[in-house]
């Protein structure tokens, strides 16, 4: 059996030309189209569709490596393709599961398609357990969503936006409904994404003003609240650790600079390099030690997801925990890339200073630190009281 090998896919020499791309698009303030063209080029868009419906069969563990490794180039580009991903994802967690009421989603991925995801919205704590977007059912069994939602990456070239609203009407209580949208006059992409960092995700607000999902499109109506159903877990997994990998990418390429600028640098104090500097030898130790235990954790629950493995109501707790952990780990290492560096590091020039903004990101994306934490307590505590 061959083993999967992320720069087949994605090599050195693409990485570069995405790496020189990226400070130009933070600076512009606007989406990475070369870099959406490039990855097309090479089935991107396809990864977890299988062979069999148009692409290239990979699975989620293979998908997590390979966003790492993008990350560590263009981390708005990784962080935008990934919500196309996450549609993608799912659809392969459900299949797998015997439930194909996404094979659509392959289909129109294979063919060009960009999924964008649309499920976060202003306040809403609740996420995936709530909406205040309202969905209003139609009796041909279309729904028409009428909302805001927020942080729609890939903003201004999707094709097909996934999202959920509420369905107060029906007689056997309020659902949330599960559905999928083409781009049309009654969705309103606002051009308001001028954020600190994760410039080229192009992640703008998104207005639907009764934007219908044909019958067809509405893909499952589940309880509000905390809810195992397949659509919930197959979002939260592959949300997570596709999330988890793009972070985990940039930790890996602030490493990356410290050791190159540790070995370049050079003290008028000792008159050797930096890499022979005691203090800078034990924080680039430090800044490894903390990267090193990431790549196995995702790589190990990927692969329980393709698996299909039974972690019960751990399952939660474990998902968000690495999210977690993954953001906490990549803050902390850039922040030592930075001092190793040194002053020039926070010039606007510098690589890491726009690494610097972009891994400040990962703290809003669910789960949010608080909500890690609750997870993870009602797990081994159970819920309160």
């Amino acid at each position: 059996m061959s083993v999967f090998d992320p720069a087949d896919i994605l090599p050195d020499e693409l990485l570069e030309t995405f790496r020189s791309r990226a400070a130009i698009v933070d600076a512009e303030n606007r989406f990475p189209d070369e870099d959406l063209a490039d990855l097309r080029e090479v089935g991107y868009l396809r990864l977890l569709v299988p062979e069999d419906r148009g692409g290239l069969g990979l699975s989620l563990a293979d998908a997590a490596r390979l966003q790492q490794r993008l990350a560590t180039a263009a981390p708005a580009t990784a962080l935008a393709i990934n919500m196309h991903l996450v549609w993608t994802g799912v659809a392969k967690v459900l299949q797998d599961r015997g439930i194909d009421t996404l094979r659509f989603v392959q289909e129109d991925a294979a063919a060009g398609e960009v999924f964008a995801f649309g499920i976060s919205e202003a306040g809403n704590d609740l996420v995936l357990f709530g909406s205040d977007t309202v969905a209003a059912p139609h009796p041909d069994g279309s729904y028409a969503f009428t909302g805001t939602k927020i942080f729609t990456s890939l903003g201004p070239v999707w094709t097909r936006l996934g999202l959920h609203g509420l369905d107060a009407t029906s007689p056997d209580g309020p659902h949330l409904v599960y559905a999928f949208v083409d781009r049309t006059d009654a969705v309103l992409t606002r051009d308001d994404w001028d954020t600190l960092g994760m410039r080229g995700t192009q992640s703008r607000t998104t207005e639907l003003h009764g934007a219908v999902a044909p019958a067809d499109r509405v893909v499952r109506r589940v309880a509000p609240g905390p809810n195992p159903d397949p659509i919930v877990f197959g979002i939260f997994s592959v949300f997570e650790l596709l999330l988890a990998s793009v972070y985990t990418g940039i930790a890996r390429r602030a490493l990356d600079v410290a050791v190159e600028t540790a070995r370049s640098r050079t003290s008028k104090k000792s008159g050797t390099t930096y890499s022979q500097d005691p203090d800078i030898r034990w924080r680039i130790a430090d800044m490894a030690l903390a990267y090193d235990a990431l790549p196995p954790q995702i790589d190990a629950l990927s692969r329980d997801v393709d698996a299909r493995a039974d972690h019960g109501a751990l399952w939660f707790a474990k998902l968000s925990g690495v999210k977690h952990r993954a953001v906490e780990m990549a803050k902390r290492v850039v922040d030592d890339a930075m001092l190793v560096a040194g002053g020039s590091s926070y010039f606007t020039r510098s690589e890491l200073s726009r690494l610097y903004r972009d891994v400040l990101a990962g703290q809003f994306h669910p789960s949010d630190p608080e909500s890690a934490h609750s997870t993870v307590a009602a797990a081994w505590l159970g819920p309160l009281g």
